[in-house]
């Protein structure tokens, strides 16, 4: 590498602002040689603004980019502080021999690399307190100073990077193909360059990538590209492994907030090295940007996110009157976990333990699994229906409580469960939740897309799975050691990666059974990950904690009187799984768990009748479909359906005709239709009476909060954006926003997500849990009680107001001649077009045709003013409730349609 000293970017690099670049000399701690360093600076920019900043963050770049690659943050902190928002100093360095910065013309190991830093930090005289954020190799020198600098260090933060390669674990393979091929690729040629610009999603623009090559024009320019390279600590002898090392074990100490932005997609540093550094930073904010890769800083919009970090975790405490130096203090997070409640609680298991001497039956699988294996091979004998004790149940969840146990199950593990409903499902759950490990419950109706990301960003150490799951998981990469649910033949067990089956961990179990004296897992421990349906977006993992699953369990029970002699026929497979929660006999009825809809009035009727059910629930797709089947039903099905006292229905608005349909089927239940979510399972709750009762409002009427349930509304601005300070004003549409005990605690690793759920919050009453954004509009009544008119992703803003989608689509479905109806709007924000999607008759989609258009436009007039009426033989709905209609999609669909495209199915 030829020496040369630091010199400036061009002025014309996109995106850069050349007021923010700075030569600087720094001694060095080594050799006493000055070195020239080139960085990005915005102090001076500030003090043009007349503000002192709280803090400064310092950014380092990997390899092979430069400080060009935090523009977006300095010139987004710098409008900030304009705007009147704390100031914070950006500095972002080019590492020597990178960058703009001097060409030394020697090597330079990890540990030089520190010093380097530290070096520079010295020379600015750059005190506390300090942010570090880093990238990529970058990270691992940014941690390296926060390790060496407490005195100054107030957090950190870190894109893709890795501080740990495990022993005998390969390194990524874009890398030894790297290291293969030094020379050419990383020195004398612009490969490795290239290669690195090419993993941006979506690609980065001809300029974008010019700003990147500017200072890497000639071999010896690139000649700090090729040390870094081969600086990575391959194995244990290479020279920088023991600095690695050191950082690494010094992250667990540090104590300061830490935010974790990450793109899944890198396949470089992947999961596995966010996994590494969650565990050294239990305490870190996590965000996985899903669809983001290696150069996550161009993939999305990190910048505002870092600096709502910053606004969270730090405040102005004093500002000094002479210099205006302002000085910055941590603010404890107000969503950190509290201590674990003290009151007396029983255990999702406590049942199993009290009826443990019990023959009565415990639950009911109607429908037998897709493989038929000999009775020795399972947990359970199969036979159709196969019936389960809770006698039974009961030793099986201890076995295998005990086997996963000895097979290296610990608390605080993740176990993803890919196991149909069902007795294996169930009893791996609860001896799952009793040994304090967490559940990952992504059920199969997500689909193998969303299946994928569920599990990969849930990252299990432990995958059970039947056939179908452990085959996925093995052709598609998901992580965790494996176990099957039935012996598998040793090919079959090899090419899948399976260790053991179910029923090996149940003899382990015997063999050396579980302590009975070992406490339960505390209340605030993570219990399960229960993955939302991604019907409006990719789905996410919401954490349950042990508290707030009893506390879903005893709300259940409150309002509907599920308990030990209840009978519960559950066609939505979370509410099966409650059931020996509850103390409930359980069943769930034959049907495909991926399709609600195929789930028949006679399979229901044989369900209700193998557990003498008093309680069922089934989602609003399965009551379709139960109601179109009802004229099947024998005389001893009704006879079995006339027991039924309760029917729920829940996991999307129901109407009153539907609900007056299915009350027909089960003459003697009153209906309900509590309204709930992943996040919350039961928030409010009305029978069909008072839907009657309440009359139409707009919307669907889903009643009064449940018990310790508090709902508020933010209210809707011209542009459907949810802005209002939330509150339970009447007639006021809006977001609702919800509180209760039983609602989920976070959303996994998604901090950004999570924040916005609890936006504008802080000024409600936290005493019976956290504040959530669920998402939906709506209103309350003047009588309390909530009405949902769809989704806030679905609300049209039109010159003359917002519409919301439900009001106007019940109207629409009373015309005889139409099945659903879906109302989107196209067009720009404020100014968007309305129009009307309808099932009908028509063999193939057909645009304002006279008779029936005509009726629809009639039926929501004068509210609404419809550009444009479009049947359809089917609306398309998400894959897992096969019931919420995909208005996103129709509205692509329909806006293609209206301007000049072809009339496909949507």
């Amino acid at each position: 590498m030829t020496p040369a000293p630091a010199s400036r970017p061009p002025h014309d690099l996109d995106g850069l602002d050349p007021r923010f670049s700075r030569l600087v000399s720094a001694p060095s701690s080594g050799d006493g040689v000055t070195r020239g360093w080139h960085l990005l600076d915005n102090a001076d920019a500030l003090d043009d603004l007349g503000v002192a900043p709280i803090g400064t963050v310092l950014c380092v770049h990997g390899n092979p980019t430069w400080s060009y690659l935090w523009r977006s943050l300095l010139a987004t902190a710098t409008d900030a502080a304009a705007a009147g928002d704390p100031a914070w100093r950006v500095v972002a360095v080019d590492q020597l021999d990178m960058g703009f910065s001097e060409r030394t013309g020697a090597p330079r190991t990890l540990a030089q690399r520190v010093r380097d830093l530290g070096d520079l930090t010295d020379a600015l005289d750059l005190a506390g307190p300090v942010v570090t954020l880093g990238h990529d190799w970058g990270g691992v020198v940014a941690f390296g100073w926060a390790v060496d600098h407490p005195q100054h260090l107030a957090g950190v933060m870190s894109l893709n990077t890795a501080v740990h390669q495990p022993d005998g674990v390969p390194i990524p393979a874009p890398l030894r193909v790297t290291l293969g091929g030094l020379a050419a690729s990383t020195v004398r040629t612009p490969a490795f360059l290239e290669t690195t610009l090419g993993l941006a999603h979506p690609a980065l623009t001809p300029a974008v990538k010019a700003g990147y090559r500017a200072p890497y024009r000639t071999a010896d320019r690139r000649g700090g590209i090729g040390g870094f390279v081969a600086d990575i600590p391959a194995d244990l002898a290479h020279d920088s492994r023991a600095e690695l090392d050191r950082v690494a074990a010094g992250i667990r100490l540090l104590g300061v907030p830490a935010l974790l932005l990450w793109g899944p997609r890198d396949p470089i540093f992947g999961d596995r090295y966010l996994d590494d550094l969650a565990e050294r930073m239990p305490h870190a904010d996590i965000h996985r940007f899903e669809g983001a890769g290696h150069l996550i800083a161009e993939d999305v919009d990190y910048a505002p996110a870092v600096l709502d970090w910053l606004g969270d975790r730090f405040a102005i405490t004093s500002v000094d009157a002479t210099t205006g130096a302002s000085t910055a203090a941590r603010v404890p997070d107000p969503h950190a976990p509290g201590p674990a409640d003290a009151v007396d609680r029983r255990p999702l298991w406590h049942h199993l333990d009290t009826l443990a001497d019990s023959d009565d039956t415990a639950l009911v699988e109607m429908k037998p699994p897709a493989a038929t294996m000999s009775a020795d091979q399972t947990i359970f004998a199969v036979a159709p229906p196969r019936v389960v004790s809770w006698r039974l149940l009961s030793r099986r969840v201890r076995e295998l409580a005990a086997g996963l146990r000895a097979v290296g199950v610990e608390p605080g593990h993740r176990v993803s469960l890919l196991v149909p409903p069902g007795a294996d499902l169930t009893a791996v759950l609860y001896a799952c939740l009793r040994i304090g490990a967490t559940v990952v419950v992504a059920d199969a109706g997500l689909g193998i897309r969303g299946l994928t990301r569920a599990v990969r960003g849930a990252r299990p150490d432990h995958l059970i799975g039947a056939l179908p799951g452990l085959t996925a998981a093995r052709a598609l990469g998901w992580p965790g050691v494996r176990i099957s649910t039935t012996r598998l033949p040793g090919i079959a067990r090899r090419a899948l990666g399976v260790g053991m089956c179910l029923a090996d961990v149940a003899a382990l179990g015997r063999a050396e059974p579980l302590d009975p004296s070992t406490p339960a897992p505390p209340a605030d421990a993570p219990a399960a990950v229960l993955f939302t349906s991604g019907s409006t977006g990719p789905a996410k993992g919401a954490v349950y904690t042990r508290a707030q699953l009893e506390g879903v369990r005893d709300a259940l029970a409150r309002q509907y009187g599920i308990g030990v002699g209840t009978g519960l026929v559950a066609g939505f497979a979370p509410f099966a799984l409650l059931g020996p929660a509850l103390g409930a006999t359980s069943a769930t009825p034959d049907m495909d768990v991926t399709s609600p809809r195929t789930l028949t009035a006679r399979a229901v009727a044989a369900a209700a009748a193998a557990v003498e059910a008093d309680v069922v629930f089934l989602s609003p797709a399965a009551v379709a479909n139960v109601v179109a089947t009802a004229s099947d039903l024998s005389s001893g099905d009704r006879v079995a359906l006339a027991r039924v006292r309760t029917m729920l229905s829940a996991g999307a608005p129901i109407a009153e005709p539907l609900l007056s349909a299915i009350s027909a089927v089960m003459p003697a239940a009153t209906a309900h239709t509590p309204y709930g979510m992943t996040e919350g399972l039961l928030l409010t709750d009305i029978g069909l009476d008072g839907i009657r009762d309440a009359g139409p409002s707009g919307g669907v009427c889903v009643g009064r909060p449940a018990s310790s349930v508090a709902v508020a509304i933010s209210a809707l601005d011209d542009l459907g954006v949810a802005v209002g300070k939330p509150d339970a004003a009447p007639d006021v549409t809006g977001e609702i926003v919800v509180s209760a005990p039983h609602l989920f605690d976070h959303y996994d690793r998604l901090w950004l997500t999570d924040r916005a759920s609890r936006r504008g919050t802080a000024h409600l009453d936290t005493s019976a849990g956290r504040w959530h954004r669920t998402g939906d509009v709506g209103h309350l009544d003047a009588a309390g009680r909530l009405w949902v008119e769809g989704r806030l992703q679905h609300v049209i803003a039109t010159a003359s107001g917002v519409v919301t989608p439900v009001a106007p689509e019940q109207r629409i479905e009373r015309i005889h001649e139409v099945g659903r109806a879906a109302i989107v709007g196209i067009g720009p924000v404020g100014t968007q077009q309305v129009v009307a999607v309808v099932e009908s008759s028509a063999r193939h989609p057909r645009l304002d045709s006279a008779g029936l258009a005509a009726a629809v436009r009639s039926a929501v007039q004068p509210e609404v003013a419809l550009a444009a009426v479009i049947e359809v033989p089917i609306l398309p709905t998400d894959i897992r409730h096969n019931s919420k209609i995909d208005r996103t999609r129709l509205a692509r669909w329909a806006g293609g349609v209206l301007s000049g495209g072809r009339m496909t199915r949507p």
